[in-house]
Order: C-alpha cells, then sequence, then structure tokens
C-alpha cells in the first residue's frame, strides 16, 4: 500500500487536527479482545479526545493481544490528551485481552492520574452459545 502523504486524510482531503484544550476530568476506555487493544480517552461529556490501538502503533497478527502492544498503543494515547490538557481520568476496562493491567499502568505513568478503575466486560447470563475451546 502507498505511503499516506502528510496533512492529507484518506480521500486526499486536506485535513488539520483541532487543537482545543480540554477540561482537566476525562475517561479512558479500555477495550481488550483477543485479537487487539483499542484505547479511547473522553473528555467529561463523551467526547473523543484522542484513540489509539495496537494496530495503530504498528503491531500485528498476535502481536496485537500482548500487555506490551497495550501499554504502547495506552502510552500513545495518554500523551496526547495529556498535552490537551487532560490531568485526571475514569478507567472503564472491557474485555478478556491480556492487556488490561498493563494499558492501567501505562496511563499513570504518562502522567495521567487514575481516579478509579471500572470493569464493565458484559457477561451473558446464558445468551449465545461461546465459541468452542482451541486445543493448540
Amino acid at each position: 500500500m502507498a505511503k499516506q502523504q502528510g496533512g492529507r486524510g484518506q480521500r486526499g482531503r486536506n485535513v488539520r487536527k483541532k487543537n482545543v484544550q480540554v477540561e482537566s476530568n476525562g475517561a479512558c476506555y479500555v477495550k481488550a479482545t483477543f485479537n487487539n487493544v483499542l484505547i479511547t480517552i473522553t473528555d467529561a461529556y463523551g467526547n473523543t479526545i484522542s484513540w489509539s490501538s495496537a494496530g495503530k502503533m504498528g503491531f500485528r497478527g498476535s502481536r496485537k493481544n500482548t500487555p506490551y502492544a497495550a501499554q504502547v498503543a495506552a502510552a500513545d494515547a495518554a500523551k496526547e490528551a495529556y498535552d490537551l490538557g487532560l490531568r485526571r481520568v475514569d478507567v472503564y476496562v472491557k474485555g478478556p485481552g491480556s492487556g488490561r493491567e498493563g494499558a492501567v499502568r501505562a496511563l499513570a505513568n504518562a502522567g495521567l492520574e487514575v481516579l478509579s478503575i471500572r470493569d464493565t466486560t458484559p457477561l451473558a447470563h446464558n445468551g449465545c452459545r461461546p465459541p468452542k475451546r482451541r486445543r493448540v
């Protein structure tokens, strides 16, 4: 695939990132699936400030669901949010992936004060049949 030109969006339009100061309080949503880790940092109203994922940071295949990939992705999103003025976050962790703790640790190391950590993983009350266990 061709390398993307600087300052251009997906369809060739000029895209400039909004540089807006945000409030000091916000929320961080960590979604750790079996295949990837997604980190979204929002303000108090739910508007996205920054986001990152293991795939966005250049990890491919089975390396995307490692704790190190989650740590790198969380540090990237946290640095961007910190530069815009965010200082304190409530963390909401969802999913069974291996990068849950690494992402939360990276947020704290990036200078964001973690106020609370909540696990919002959805649990089935005997709904759909889960995928069969892998035998490796």
